[in-house]
């Protein structure tokens, strides 16, 4: 039987406006973690408003999208993952025909430069005339959902913001509708350090790679690590797409959220985390998470259900990038 999706997605108001879920973690060795860092700032430590002490941001929302869409793509086919197999994106290729890169693995999605800045200009001349219908008054969010569709279903749930003037102005943006992003609470500095040596000229010029370089690092420890998701159902809704479209993209959503939380959460080298207890769903009510696998067997047919509203029948779009 086809997963109940009626809590998300019922045919009639009250309509719940957001998915929140909640997902406790800890490191897979020792209590140790490093954070993510950032130019000129490094880890991005702060006051906890709620409980005193400071809290730490583990990972940042726009790492955790590009995380999110890492789940749906096969790195050895150079491919979206066989049960995502009709999903719409872009291909980028080479003058070759050989693989470069694509929507899904680009962290600008459909607004890549590999896309949009190729001399090759019949795909971003299509995008501009699907677009120019847009370009008076108040952008209409349904047309640009249906045409964002068609080329790239995921740009619907990560966002998608077209900067380029020649696109209506550069005034068309999505919002992200699945956000998460990973927090510790109670950190503390764990500071560590080495050196690397040099056996054959321990005080050689170290700009220049040679002698003993002493190094600081600082990791941290926490009384509790949380990932959080956050899936606007009401901006899915509103995309205004159909059914067919709004349980394709939720059910997506849903298998991106939970292959990541069953698979790799490796972050960085010494960011290596695991869920700590069960998946809490703090709202709506009533709503149980499916498992991967149910997950995995409901999507070729919800995709399949929406193949008219992609472009090429299920094939990605390619486009031929050249500097």
């Amino acid at each position: 039987m086809p997963l109940d999706l009626n809590v998300l997605l019922p045919e009639r108001a009250p309509y719940p406006s957001r998915l929140l879920l909640e997902q406790e973690l800890r490191p897979v060795q020792g209590v140790r973690f490093q954070p993510t860092g950032f130019p000129d700032l490094g880890a991005s430590l702060f006051e906890d408003p709620y409980e005193g002490g400071q809290r730490l941001l583990v990972e940042s929302p726009q790492s955790m999208a590009n995380r999110l869409e890492t789940v749906c793509w096969d790195k050895a086919a150079q491919d979206l993952i066989p049960e995502l197999k009709g999903l719409s994106y872009v291909r980028v290729q080479k003058p070759d025909k050989s693989y470069l890169t694509s929507s899904v693995t680009e962290a600008h999605r459909l607004n890549a430069p590999y896309i949009l800045e190729s001399k090759d200009k019949s795909f971003f001349n299509r995008l501009k005339d699907e677009t120019a219908a847009l370009a008076e008054g108040p952008i209409d969010r349904r047309k640009l959902a249906a045409i964002v569709l068609r080329y790239d279903a995921s740009s619907l749930i990560h966002g998608l913001f077209l900067a380029k003037t020649e696109l209506v102005g550069g005034r068309l943006r999505i919002e992200r509708a699945l956000s998460s992003f990973i927090e510790a609470e109670g950190v503390r500095v764990a500071a560590s350090g080495g050196v690397k040596n040099d056996a054959v000229n321990p005080s050689g010029e170290a700009r220049e790679g040679f002698g003993n370089v002493p190094f600081a690092r600082d990791e941290y420890t926490a009384k509790r690590i949380t990932a959080f998701f956050s899936l606007d159902l009401h901006q899915i809704r509103g995309y205004g797409l159909g059914a067919a479209a709004d349980r394709m993209l939720v059910l997506l959503a849903l298998f991106k959220i939970a292959a990541l939380l069953e698979g790799d959460l490796r972050l960085r080298t010494a960011c290596d985390l695991a869920p700590a207890s069960p998946l809490r769903v703090e709202r709506p009510a009533g709503f149980t998470m499916p498992s991967v696998a149910e997950l995995r067997a409901e999507l070729p047919s919800a995709i399949a259900a929406c193949k008219d509203l992609f472009a090429g029948s299920g094939a990605p779009t390619p486009v031929t990038f050249s500097s």
